[in-house]
């Protein structure tokens, strides 16, 4: 399976994995994961990396149908500005692909900034680190694994 999913099972966490067929000619992965799923766009989280004015990374991890805040990201990290990291370079970082990167078994750890719309969910989706693989987990274990703080960092 993927980095994710070996993390999750290796901290014992509970868990479920769910697979579709992945087009590859989808123009959104989140709206296909919404799609070929038939679950609510609010429980579906895409995982962002971004750099901060320091320099250094944070990922956000918000639902599909909203745009991450940058100010409210670099704040939530205790910094001023925040812009969004060269795809190519989320991809060196994570060890994931875009559409496919999760917020679980990166190759370098960041802190995690999860959006606080999870915590009203049963549970969330996320990517399990490939594309057409997802991650079905409880909020509150998803934020105790990643050692995540939940913020408002969406719109």
């Amino acid at each position: 399976m993927t980095p994710a999913v070996e993390l999750l099972r290796s901290l014992g966490i509970e868990h479920r994995i769910v697979e579709y067929d992945h087009d590859p000619n989808h123009p959104s992965f989140g709206d296909e994961v919404v799609e070929r799923l038939r679950v609510d766009a609010e429980q579906v989280f895409k995982t962002l990396m971004v750099t901060l004015d320091d320099g250094s990374h944070a990922i956000g991890v918000i639902p599909v149908n909203t745009r991450l805040n940058l100010k409210a990201i670099a704040t939530a990290a205790g910094l001023k500005k925040a812009t969004m990291t060269d795809p190519a370079e989320a991809e060196r970082r994570s060890g994931y692909v875009v559409g496919g990167i999760s917020p679980f078994g990166q190759k370098r750890a960041v802190p995690t900034f999860v959006d606080e719309w999870a915590l009203a969910a049963d549970e969330i989706y996320c990517s399990a680190g490939r594309r057409g693989v997802e991650i079905v987990i409880a909020p509150g274990v998803f934020g105790e694994a990643l050692g995540a703080v939940y913020a408002a960092i969406s719109t």
